[in-house]
C-alpha cells in the first residue's frame, strides 16, 4: 500500500517549495530596508576638515564666562560690567594669552596690580588673580599696594625701579580714593600727577599695555557725619580723560556700581563697607574681585571673537 505523502490534502513537496520562496522574499525585503552604505570620503577632504576645525577652534578659543557675581538686590542704577579700550592697547596682552592656552609660548605671563590700601588688602588682587590664573594657566598675578597711597607716592625712581623688576605683560593701576580724599583736591593737577607716573612707567617697560581702575566709591566725615564724597566723581572723571587721551584702557568701576548717585548707597545698603566708610569688608573687596575678573575674560572673548 503506498505510503501517504499528503498533510490535510497538501503535497508535501509542494509545501517545501513554499516555505523556501518565502524565505528568499524575506532576505530580500530585509536587504533594500537597510540605509544604501556611505561613499568612502576622500583623503584630501577629510584634512581640509581637520584643518578647518582647529582653525575655527583657534577664532574661537574663549575663556569660559564666570557666572555672573551675585549682585544684591539693593544694588541699584548699575551698569555693564566692561574694559573701556576703544583703541585696542589690551591687544598685546590677549595675543599672550592665546598662545599660552594653545601650546604655543612657554613664557609665563604675568599681571602686576599696583594701588592703593584696596589693593595692599589683597583681597581684591588675589580674587581676581586666582581666577584667571586657573582659566589660563601659565600666569602669575601678583599686587603691590601702599596705604594711602597716591599715583604720586610710586612717581619715584625706586618704586618704578620695583615695578620694572616684576616685568609685567599687563600692569594694572588703581588709585583715586585718596587723591578725592584731598578737600583741596584739583583735576589739572591729579591730570598732571598720572602724566609723571605713566611716562615713568613707560620708560622703565617700553610697550607694555596698561589697564586703569577708578575707585569704587566712599564717603567722607567722622563717625556717625557721613556724607558722600563728592570729590570721588570728579576723580573718576579725571582719569577717564587721563586714560582717553594716552591710550589706556579703563575698568570704570565707580560707574559699574551705580556711579555718582548709587554707588555709595550701593555698598552701603549692601553691607559691604566697613565703619570708617573708605574700606570694605571681605565680601565687599571678593565681589569687586570677581567683578574685575568677569571684566578681564569678556574682553579676552570680546578681543578673539573678532580676529
Amino acid at each position: 500500500m503506498a505510503k501517504n505523502n499528503t498533510i490535510g490534502g497538501v503535497h508535501m513537496k509542494k509545501l517545501t517549495k513554499f516555505a523556501a520562496w518565502l524565505v528568499l522574499l524575506c532576505c530580500t525585503l530585509v536587504t533594500y530596508a537597510q540605509d544604501a552604505l556611505p561613499v568612502i570620503a576622500s583623503l584630501d577632504r577629510g584634512i581640509d576638515a581637520v584643518d578647518s576645525l582647529a582653525l575655527f577652534d583657534e577664532i574661537q578659543d574663549t575663556l569660559p564666562l564666570p557666572l555672573v557675581p551675585r549682585i544684591p538686590r539693593s544694588f541699584q542704577q548699575t551698569k555693564e560690567n566692561q574694559i573701556i579700550d576703544t583703541l585696542g592697547v589690551l591687544a598685546p596682552f590677549w595675543e599672550k594669552v592665546k598662545q599660552v592656552r594653545h601650546n604655543n609660548s612657554n613664557n609665563i605671563l604675568r599681571v602686576l596690580h599696583v594701588g592703593d590700601s584696596h589693593i595692599r588688602g589683597h583681597i581684591l588682587p588675589r580674587t581676581a588673580g586666582d581666577s584667571l590664573q586657573l582659566a589660563v594657566g601659565r600666569l602669575i598675578y601678583t599686587d603691590m599696594g601702599i596705604n594711602g597711597a597716591t599715583c604720586e607716592t610710586f612717581s619715584t625712581p625706586e618704586r618704578v625701579r620695583e615695578i620694572q623688576i616684576e616685568q609685567p605683560d599687563l600692569l594694572i593701576l588703581s588709585f583715586g580714593t585718596n587723591e578725592s580724599h584731598n578737600r583741596g583736591y584739583n583735576a589739572l593737577h591729579h591730570y598732571q600727577q598720572m602724566e609723571t607716573f605713566v611716562r615713568m612707567l613707560r620708560t622703565a617697560l617700553p610697550g607694555v599695555p596698561i589697564l586703569m581702575t577708578t575707585p569704587p566709591g566712599s564717603y567722607q566725615g567722622r563717625r556717625r557725619a557721613y556724607s558722600l564724597n563728592p570729590r570721588t566723581a570728579i576723580a573718576v572723571q579725571t582719569i577717564q580723560h587721563f586714560a582717553h587721551d594716552n591710550g589706556i584702557a579703563v575698568w570704570d568701576m565707580f560707574t559699574i556700581v551705580g556711579g555718582a548717585r548709587r554707588a555709595c548707597l550701593n555698598w552701603q545698603s549692601a553691607k559691604m563697607m566697613r565703619p570708617d566708610h573708605v574700606h570694605y569688608t571681605v565680601e565687599g573687596y571678593i565681589f569687586q574681585g570677581q567683578l574685575l575678573y568677569q571684566a578681564i575674560v569678556k574682553a579676552y572673548n570680546d578681543y578673539v571673537g573678532y580676529r
